[in-house]
């Protein structure tokens, strides 16, 4: 890889985690509350119904939360399992491949997700914000020897 394009890298992951997170935020939203369009019939899914209404809401969280960088491994894993789980269970039955069975979001969502657990964020996340703003942990052992007091 070029030096040029290595540096890029971290900004560029950001961007993706960014733009696959509002969308899938938006897509949470759209089902959650009839926006964007609404869920496939125009409305909103009704609160509490399974497992549409959660996984909706799992989107429109899991979406934020990644799109933003705060808790993105988790998040991001908690999406791409809902994802795994909508394709197998949903689309799945209706045929053998995502473009037969209409599952083609669930599938690339669910890969994508897994690729932002195993990547990280990228810079411009607010995990390495929050993280820049904590102590690191050797710090706070080697301060909590020394003050504490010996006991023999």
């Amino acid at each position: 890889m070029t030096p040029h394009l290595h540096r890029a890298q971290p900004y560029v992951l950001a961007l993706f985690r960014i733009v696959v997170g509002l969308l899938f935020a938006c897509h949470g939203a759209a089902s959650v509350f009839g926006i964007f369009g609404g869920a496939r019939d125009g409305g909103s899914i009704p609160a509490g119904t399974w497992p549409g209404w959660y996984a909706a809401v799992i989107q429109l969280i899991g979406g934020v939360f990644v799109a933003l960088g705060l808790g993105t491994r988790v998040a991001a894993l908690i999406s791409s399992g809902s994802m795994a789980y909508a394709y197998f269970t949903v689309h799945q039955s209706h045929a053998l491949l995502p473009l037969q069975n209409g599952g083609e979001p669930s599938a690339v969502f669910c890969w994508v997700f897994l690729l932002i657990v195993f990547t990280g964020p990228g810079a411009l996340a607010l995990d390495g914000l929050l993280a820049a703003r904590t102590p690191d942990r050797q710090d706070r052992d080697r301060t909590a020897e020394r003050n504490s007091p010996v006991s023999v």
